[in-house]
């Protein structure tokens, strides 16, 4: 239904403009998608533990789908296991100028220069206090007018926002679209910033798990450096991976945008640091595979690559809500 039908209308119009436009109609008309998509999968033998956190099925949202909070009812009744909200910054920013948002058809791919746009974390506050049972992790950032000299600020207020509401944080310093944020994944910055975070959670009643999400373009000695910081810091583990900059083997219109390139010419590399971080740091910590997931057998790729859990985004868009019922019946054949 939706590959056939749904998705030939959503993707005639902008994508940025339809996102909020299928956003208000599924908020609107809830039982729509109880009429026209499939039903979820829910079995015991898909629940996973992972960061001492109990999760219903191991498929969840990749952040920037739900950047504010708005959807996350509605979005784990598609059947997600988890939804990650953000990133959210401290302030309410606009992001970039528009258009910002580009299909790459002929790719399975999107290209984004989004910039963090949201709302701001207070707003999304207020939305997650009306969860309704929801595993949500936290995705937080900094405001474009902060340097990065004062960027730990700006993750500390997100932390301290959210912790009543959210099970999980994600420290995102490898978004392409926040000018000189991805210098915060070299290893003095990023030690100091995660570190600072990893104290700070410490002295809470109940610390919740911190994870890093790093970029796909990182070079072997820098992943090397990644698990080197994970084990000084003690953060619980990693995403891999955000979006790249590469644009190798391209042939949609859009090629040539500036932005984060997401969707199936990412799924290679994201698996190779997927299995490159457990491999190399011999399963010290859990990792969320996530990039260029369009298939069951993508995602079985990430968990054998040594992915605990993993999350959608673009295949999501491409494939839709029937992608989270083929994974997880995958996932019950093999026995995983």
């Amino acid at each position: 239904m939706y590959k056939s039908f749904i998705r030939p209308i959503l993707f005639k119009f902008d994508p940025e403009e339809v996102h909020y436009f299928t956003f208000s109609i599924l908020k609107k008309f809830p039982f729509l998608a109880k009429i026209f998509l499939p039903k979820p999968i829910e079995d015991k033998r898909l629940e996973r533990e992972v960061f001492g956190l109990k999760f219903k099925n191991p498929v969840g949202l990749a952040a920037g789908f739900d950047k504010d909070a708005k959807m996350f009812n509605e979005l784990s009744d598609l059947g997600f296991g988890f939804v990650e909200i953000g990133t959210l910054t401290p302030k309410a920013q606009e992001g970039n100028p528009k258009k910002r948002l580009f299909r790459l058809k002929d790719n399975s791919a999107i290209i984004n220069r989004m910039g963090f746009n949201n709302g701001g974390v207070d707003a999304a506050v207020e939305r997650l206090k009306k969860n309704k049972n929801v595993l949500i992790g936290g995705n937080i950032g900094k405001n474009k007018i902060t340097p990065n000299e004062e960027a730990v600020n700006d993750y500390i207020i997100c932390l301290e926002k959210l912790f009543p509401v959210v099970d999980y944080f994600v420290v995102n310093v490898s978004s392409p679209n926040t000018p000189n944020l991805r210098e915060l994944q070299d290893k003095e910055p990023l030690t100091k910033l995660l570190g600072t975070l990893q104290q700070l959670n410490l002295t809470k009643k109940n610390p919740k798990p911190i994870l890093l999400k790093i970029a796909p373009d990182l070079s072997d000695s820098q992943l090397l450096d990644i698990i080197d910081i994970i084990k000084e810091t003690q953060i619980a583990g990693v995403i891999a991976t955000n979006t790249t900059l590469s644009r190798e083997n391209l042939s949609s219109e859009n090629k040539e945008e500036t932005g984060g390139l997401s969707g199936k010419p990412l799924t290679k590399r994201s698996t190779e640091v997927i299995r490159f971080l457990s491999e190399k740091s011999g399963k010290a910590f859990p990792i969320i595979g996530v990039g260029g997931i369009h298939s069951a057998e993508d995602a079985l790729e990430k968990l054998e690559a040594g992915a605990s859990l993993v999350q959608l985004y673009t295949g999501f868009i491409y494939e839709g809500p029937e992608l989270i019922r083929e994974i997880n019946k995958k996932i019950l054949e093999k026995g995983l």
